[in-house]
């Protein structure tokens, strides 16, 4: 895979290539899922280059189930950032023509790009999925932090439980881990504490392709604050 100034391009390029087997190997919910993100990048100006980056990574992370000796799965050890404008702009356009051709004619009619009410239950599956991980609640939240905990860290709203403090944010038997604080300000987990948990809890290939929660205290701490900074850093 070419990992020049179009690297992200490239990328989408494989998608195109390798649609019909990517939709084979991928579940239902993961490949709306993907479409759901394809979405998000179609949709964000070119301009913004941290929208576009945020986007982008989300495209990434939903093609991370493929198996690995898929031709798209293993292009993606070569993927880099978007970075200059013209790769932006160029990912952003190559991903509106994507989701056009599948508009025209998806691979699995049962399969095509839904409504919003499909990108709602996506949502709201993943939103499950995240829930179910270990997790403190509010009280214990408090007496591990000694207090209120603090703002920095993930907070998810469960309908039937309330607030849940995913426990990994936590050192064992004492309170968050600095790093944790540390990288959900880069993340913003403040104002998306769902795609702040998402990142922790998926694969990621700056980190030879572990979860970054798998990660707290065995990878140096500064590689987990680089490996957030490269999703979110601005031009």
């Amino acid at each position: 895979m070419t990992t020049g100034a179009d690297g992200g391009a490239d990328v989408l390029g494989l998608v195109e290539e390798h649609l019909d087997s990517i939709h084979d190997r991928l579940t239902d919910e993961e490949y709306e899922l993907l479409l759901t993100r394809l979405r998000a990048l179609a949709d964000t100006p070119p301009d913004d280059a941290r929208a576009v980056r945020r986007a982008f990574q989300g495209v990434r992370l939903g093609l991370l189930p493929l198996p690995f000796d898929h031709p798209v799965r293993a292009g993606l050890d070569s993927f880099r950032l978007i970075a200059a404008a013209p790769d932006r702009r160029l990912a952003v356009e190559r991903t509106r023509a994507l989701l056009a051709r599948l508009a025209a004619g998806p691979p699995d009619p049962p399969r095509s790009p839904g409504t919003a009410a499909d990108t709602a239950a996506i949502i709201a599956a993943v939103k499950r999925r995240l829930l179910k991980v270990p997790a403190l609640s509010a009280a214990a939240a408090r007496t591990r932090c000694g207090g209120a905990p603090p703002p920095d860290l993930i907070l998810l709203v469960d309908p039937d439980r309330g607030d849940r403090y995913p426990e990994f944010q936590f050192e064992p038997g004492d309170g968050p881990y600095l790093v944790v604080l540390q990288v959900n300000r880069v993340l913003h987990a403040d104002a998306d504490p769902w795609g702040a948990a998402d990142w922790w809890l998926s694969p990621n290939c700056w980190l030879d392709g572990g979860p970054p929660a798998a990660l707290l205290g065995v990878r140096p701490d500064g590689d987990l604050v680089d490996a957030a900074v490269a999703l979110v850093e601005a031009d």
